[in-house]
């Protein structure tokens, strides 16, 4: 056995061993920081009375075209332009009190479970077309996002949306509420544009959403764009794993929504202001247009219109539809020969109204012209196509009433 002063002494060898094996091995690098938000997407933390938050702006020069569109046309519209799509709701708005809101959020569901945690404001200033986007970071950041968002829309009128008045509005509005602070909706003119982009196109396209219209009519075409599906999915990416590098989509995302909507809000509100000098190239927005018309009672205006969308040329069912609507309205309005002529156009092609235009016909020939056996033909014609009631009635008083004017032949 050795002594103990030397097995200390062996000790402290293979400790120094140790030592100088160590002492030039690099040291292990640090772990590396994990990318920001800022590192992907240019903009700032903001700091409020009610926390921070994040925000970035986006600019889109005077110079500049979405698809067909210049930009520098939006701060040259009429003061008046949103009359008529609002009902005269808003009789007056000046292009740069106009706020333009959309929002991106955790789910479509709504109720108090559903954050928007992105939302964007465009607005038209004397640079060009400008988008703010407020983000919160956190659940916790939204206290400071309201508050800055309250603050940012205060010097707008006038608030413009799609699809807004039954879902950006009140989500935003059920937030502020729970975050203990005032809407700041309440004092402002609300236009939700999709009712009037439906009654433009929704004849003409299978659907009306915003990304389908940016193509369809700015002619602006999308690359890469993240689905609106996947941008709830992406956010609770983001706060699971502080990764923000596909956040850069959904931001894209909705400040290319916003500057849709203002481009489409010098389109849409044009058409309704002044129907008959408006720039449409499709019979199905003149159809649409015309039944809104109708709607509101501007029968001359609708018929006008109604009758363009035939010349123009309509699909299938739509054509005949077309063609009753607009005989109805020119018998509406004492154009009898007019509205023959339609009726008995109808009447000679298999269609949907083929035994409604017989059956008009018989009205016409019987009240207007007392031809009685001009109108029983009418009224025989139209039951080989189907039995009514009505048809029966007529039917069988009009075989009364042509009785007598036959024994006098």
């Amino acid at each position: 056995m050795r002594p103990p002063g030397s097995q200390l002494d062996l000790l402290r060898q293979r400790m120094a061993a140790i030592d100088r094996k160590y002492a030039a091995a690099p040291a292990a690098p640090a772990p590396a920081a994990k990318p920001r938000i800022e590192d992907w997407i240019s903009g700032a933390e903001v700091q409020t009375e009610a926390g921070v938050h994040f925000e970035c702006t986006r600019l889109w020069g005077r110079h500049q075209r979405h698809g067909g569109m210049h930009l520098s046309e939006l701060e040259e519209w009429p003061a008046d332009l949103l009359h008529a799509i609002s009902d005269g709701a808003i009789r007056q708005a000046a292009p740069h009190r106009i706020a333009f809101l959309d929002t991106e959020t955790t789910g479509l569901a709504g109720g108090t479970g559903t954050y928007p945690f992105l939302v964007g404001v465009g607005g038209i200033t004397e640079r060009g077309f400008e988008v703010r986007q407020f983000f919160m970071r956190d659940y916790g950041e939204e206290p400071s996002q309201l508050l800055a968002l309250r603050e940012f829309l205060a010097p707008f009128d006038v608030l413009v949306t799609y699809n807004g008045r039954a879902y950006d509005q009140p989500l935003l509005e059920t937030r502020y509420r729970l975050a203990r602070m005032q809407p700041p909706f309440g004092r402002m003119e609300h236009l939700d544009l999709l009712y009037g982009a439906r009654r433009l196109w929704k004849l003409g396209f299978e659907s009306c959403r915003l990304v389908e219209l940016e193509t369809q009519i700015l002619g602006y075409e999308r690359e890469g764009d993240v689905p609106g599906a996947m941008i709830p999915y992406l956010y609770f990416e983001y706060l699971r794993t502080r990764h923000a590098g596909r956040l850069a989509g959904i931001f894209e995302h909705n400040a290319l929504d916003i500057v849709t909507l203002a481009c489409l809000t010098g389109i849409v509100p044009r058409a309704f202001a002044d129907p008959l000098a408006a720039p449409l190239r499709r019979g199905t927005e003149m159809v649409g247009l015309a039944r809104w018309l109708q709607k509101a009672e501007r029968f001359d205006d609708a018929a006008v219109l109604f009758g363009r969308a035939i010349q123009a040329g309509l699909p299938g069912d739509l054509l005949w539809r077309t063609m009753w609507d607009r005989a109805l309205l020119e018998k509406r309005q004492g154009r009898d020969a007019a509205a023959t002529a339609i009726f008995t156009e109808l009447s000679m092609i298999r269609n949907p109204h083929q035994s409604g235009a017989y059956e008009e016909l018989a009205k016409f020939f019987e009240h207007k012209e007392k031809n009685y056996s001009m109108a029983l033909d009418m009224t025989d014609a139209a039951l080989q196509l189907g039995r009514t009631p009505s048809l029966v009635k007529r039917r069988e008083r009009l075989a009364k009433k042509e009785a007598p004017s036959r024994r006098l032949l």
